[in-house]
This record gives structure tokens, C-alpha cells and sequence, in this order.
């Protein structure tokens, strides 16, 4: 089995937030303590509600900001603090589709110029071959040679998407860390750049980190799942697995209020209470449980420890009892 592309160890990110004039300052915790493997042709996908640090995941995977803790390894280089050379390999081998195509691309620059751009800043590759490469790209996303001199406001939301994604391929990366790539595109375009990924994906030999809020696109394209709450992993494991019978009552919440009219996908919903808690201070103990149904005095006084059960990883005190 080959090396992974990407593994990440306890990674954490924590901020240092004031709370205003004489109070002490508070420390958010992001992302705290995640852990997963991701290797050439493979999608791990990210899940949790707003809030849960899927976006700051994002941001230390494509080095946009350094960990506070744990360690992270790109392509087998140290991509937590590397040095001056392996930074500018490492922002080759790691490229990133961001959720909104409107925002993403440039209004005053043509498409070729956006596409380009990363070409001149990284590469030495002559003006010809760059021209070259980003018509051929197009032409993969499903778009036209022509369109390579008109401005983003010509272009439909999908077909934005489209440019950025082949913006993001522009450098031959090895990972494409995708977030909410879907989110903000007509449900009857989302599945015509999901299948264009996985297209682009086989061809390619990429590895995807899919980050979504959506189970329904995740059952779609994922191998992996990792689910985040409050910046912790509370469950990951392969797509079947956590599909079919997830173990934490989060996992259970987030696919009950998928619509499915499939009714072999439908999960039994469970009571979840409230909003999500204030990361600034998260309730004792898990987490989860000032929201939970199964929530008793040990989930009050206890952090649950990821632990393995039933063919995946997950982080509840009563997590072999929840069916």
C-alpha cells in the first residue's frame, strides 16, 4: 500500500481572544486534536455544523495558517513549519476550492489572467505553456477555449466553479482541499461539479478533503468521514460504516436531518437540543452533552476518549449502546 499524501497527528489550532476591558483573555480551541491519513485517489470528508473548525481545518492543511500543536506531514515534508524551499513545494502539491465562485475569482481580471496567476508566482513556465495549460484545463472543466478572455460576470455560478477548479489544477497539486465547493450552487448544478470531480479525481489520481455540511453530497462522494463538534472529532470512519449505524448521537442527529426519499438512507431522528455551545467556553466533560438525549452525570464529569468501536473511531462513553 503506498505512503499517504497527507497525515495529520493531534493536530490543534487555538486562538488567544480578548474579552474586553479587564476581563482575562479566553482561549477558543478550533481545531483540537484531529487525526486522519489521507492517501492519492482517496476523499475524506469533514461534516459538522458551523462553528465545529471544519474551515480552520482547511486553512492548516493549505498552510494559510500554522498549528498551534500536533504535527502535519504533505507529500512526507514537515508541512506545520516548513522551511522557505519546501513551502513553496508544499503550496504546489496542496491547492484549494473555495465555497463561493462569485467571491473567489477576480471581477476586473479575465479568466486566463485568474488562471495564470499562480502559474507566474510559482512556476518559471513560459507565457506560451502557461496559455497552453489553462485552455486544455477549461476545456477538462467543460468549457470553452473562447472563454479564456471574458470576465467571471459572463459566467453562471457552476461555471464559475468550474474556472476555479481548474485554477486549483493549474499547479498539478496532489490535494485539493475542497470547502463547501457546492454550498452556494443550484441543487440541479451541484451534481454536475460533484461528477466533474470525480471525473477529474480518477483522471488525476487527486486526493480530495471535502469539507461539507451536506450528508447527502458527502454520502455522494466520500471514502472517509470525519465528523467535528466544537473543533473535536466525535466519529470517523469509512462512509458505509458511519452511514449504515453511526455510534455518536451527533452523527445521528446530523444524518436524521438529511431528506432522503430513499427511505433504506433514512436515519431515526433524535432529539437534539438547543444551539451549538460557545467555543469560547465549552461545557465540562463532552462536549456534546449539554445537547445530547443519552447525556448522564459521567459525560458531565468525563471528556469520552476517541476510542475504536464497530469498525470505527468515536468519542462517547455509550457509544457500543446507541443503536
Amino acid at each position: 500500500m503506498s505512503k499517504p499524501l497527507l497525515v495529520a497527528d493531534g493536530l490543534t489550532k487555538h486562538y488567544t481572544v480578548n474579552r474586553g476591558f479587564l476581563k482575562p483573555k479566553a482561549t477558543l480551541k478550533a481545531v483540537d486534536g484531529v487525526s486522519f491519513d489521507l492517501s492519492a485517489g482517496q476523499t475524506v470528508a469533514v461534516v459538522g455544523e458551523s462553528g465545529s473548525g471544519k474551515s480552520t481545518l482547511a486553512r492548516l492543511l493549505t498552510m494559510i495558517e500554522q498549528p498551534t500543536g500536533g504535527t502535519l506531514e504533505i507529500v512526507g515534508k514537515d508541512a506545520a513549519h516548513p522551511g522557505r524551499a519546501d513551502a513553496k513545494e508544499l503550496r504546489r502539491a496542496v491547492q484549494m476550492i473555495f465555497q463561493d465562485p462569485y467571491g473567489s475569482l477576480n471581477p476586473r481580471k479575465k479568466i486566463g489572467t485568474i488562471l495564470e496567476e499562480s502559474v507566474v508566482i510559482n512556476t518559471d513556465m513560459p507565457a506560451k505553456e502557461r496559455k497552453e495549460r489553462g485552455q486544455a484545463l477549461l476545456s477538462k472543466v467543460g468549457l470553452r477555449s473562447e472563454h479564456y478572455h471574458r470576465y467571471p460576470h459572463m459566467f453562471s455560478g457552476g461555471q464559475r466553479q468550474r474556472i476555479a477548479i481548474a485554477r486549483a489544477l493549474m499547479l498539478n497539486p496532489r490535494i485539493l482541499v475542497a470547502d463547501e465547493p457546492v454550498s452556494a450552487l443550484d441543487v440541479s448544478v451541484q451534481a454536475q461539479v460533484l461528477n466533474l470531480m470525480m471525473d477529474l479525481q480518477e483522471e488525476f489520481n487527486l486526493a480530495y478533503l471535502f469539507i461539507s455540511h451536506d450528508l447527502s453530497v458527502v454520502r455522494h462522494i466520500a471514502d472517509e468521514v470525519l465528523v467535528l463538534y466544537l473543533g473535536k472529532p466525535v466519529e470517523q470512519g469509512s462512509k458505509e460504516t458511519l452511514f449504515e449505524r453511526p455510534r455518536h448521537p451527533y452523527t445521528r442527529a446530523l444524518l436524521g436531518s438529511t431528506p432522503s426519499v430513499d427511505p433504506a438512507h433514512r436515519t431515526q431522528r433524535i432529539s437534539v437540543k438547543g444551539e451549538l455551545p460557545s467555543p469560547l467556553n465549552p461545557p465540562s466533560g463532552c462536549a456534546f452533552r449539554s445537547r445530547c438525549p443519552y447525556a448522564t452525570d459521567l459525560c458531565k464529569d468525563e471528556r469520552p476518549p476517541l476510542r475504536y468501536v464497530d469498525s470505527r473511531m468515536v468519542a462517547c462513553h455509550y457509544a457500543e449502546t446507541i443503536s
